[in-house]
């Protein structure tokens, strides 16, 4: 039995009280989705400035009225420090996931990305160490590596950021270890490299690459390809992220507190080798897609190649990703499929 399998078997068992920020979010709604599975108690913390109700009633149609009645949701902002107390009380665990992701965005505007990003982590930091949770989990990023080319990318070295975004989701971890160093407040941080699947959004100019690929596809719409299309990514399936949470968040190992973990495959598919995956895993759908890509510019702050090396996590915390990036295409396309058809361009 894998540690995954024993960490859900044990929280079946024994159910905790966990606070999930961003619960409407992509990540966030996953999360939620299989800790009410499992049959625990979840508070959600959303201002919906990037999340959706749709993402929480996908959620409530999928578990049952019991599951569901374990949830309680609450509208209010990271930012808002009396939002932040409220959520942590009587919670046994946090997974962070609240944040104005995306490096184009952070770009074209820093001050919202720090405010959201710093000053709302700072604030969760400090409500949920004055809730006296168990432990406190957040989602970092694989941006913090910057401008360093090494591959695969090691937890302990790392680069130049090269966007705003990236320069909050380091400072954040550097939060986090003066916290533990402060306040004896533990955390964990998960540098997530290109999760994707089901209820991850297609719209906007903010959109990840494989939902909004897929939607442009779907509706026969042209893909654009930045570069030159060998720029190449660690795709990650949600379900390992999720894994990864839960496992980060019930650990009993001490080591492994207080700790940086990419959070991955271990794998690289440049964007040629995604638009093919994908066009191929459409036609299993019942969806053709017969457009050659379109090229253009790279876009500024992006970084050329990517690859995580997930040793680290595997021994700390017994992470063993269930799903290589096929497996999670093969995965996500009929909800890709059932949604997409109408989604914004």
């Amino acid at each position: 039995m894998s540690q995954y399998q024993q960490c859900c078997e044990q929280l079946q068992q024994q159910p905790k009280t966990w606070l999930v920020t961003g619960i409407a979010g992509f990540i966030g709604s996953n999360l939620l989705e299989q800790l009410l599975l499992l049959g625990q108690r979840v508070v959600g913390l959303d201002n919906f400035s990037t999340g959706f109700q749709h993402n929480l009633d996908e959620v409530q149609a999928t578990v049952s009225a019991e599951q569901w009645q374990n949830f309680k949701f609450i509208q209010g902002d990271i930012c808002n420090l009396e939002d932040c107390q409220t959520a942590c009380a009587g919670v046994d665990y946090v997974l962070h996931q609240a944040a104005l992701g995306s490096v184009p965005r952070s770009i074209e505007n820093p001050i919202a990305t720090n405010a959201s990003n710093i000053s709302g982590f700072v604030n969760m930091l400090v409500a949920a160490k004055e809730a006296q949770v168990k432990n406190f989990v957040y989602a970092a990023s694989s941006s913090t590596y910057g401008d360093h080319p090494a591959l695969p990318k090691k937890e302990e070295i790392i680069g130049n950021p090269l966007s705003p975004y990236a320069v909050t989701k380091y400072v954040n971890e550097l939060y986090a270890s003066v916290f533990q160093r402060c306040y004896g407040f533990n955390s964990i941080g998960l540098r997530y490299f290109n999760i994707f699947g089901k209820r991850q959004t297609p719209d906007g100019a903010y959109a990840a690459v494989i939902p909004k690929w897929t939607a442009a596809m779907i509706q026969g719409d042209t893909v654009y390809i930045n570069g030159d299309g060998s720029t190449s990514r660690d795709f990650n399936y949600i379900a390992n992220a999720v894994q990864a949470n839960l496992l980060a968040a019930t650990t009993e190992n001490p080591a492994a507190l207080n700790q940086i973990y990419n959070v991955a495959v271990g794998g690289r598919t440049d964007l040629n080798q995604l638009f093919n995956m994908l066009t191929e895993t459409l036609a299993k759908n019942a969806v053709h897609y017969t457009q050659a890509a379109v090229y253009r510019d790279f876009r500024a702050g992006d970084v050329r190649h990517s690859q995580a090396d997930i040793s680290k996590i595997q021994t700390l915390l017994g992470y063993q990703p269930q799903f290589n990036i096929a497996q999670g295409i093969e995965q996500a396309m009929p909800w890709y499929v059932q949604h997409l058809q109408g989604s914004a361009k």
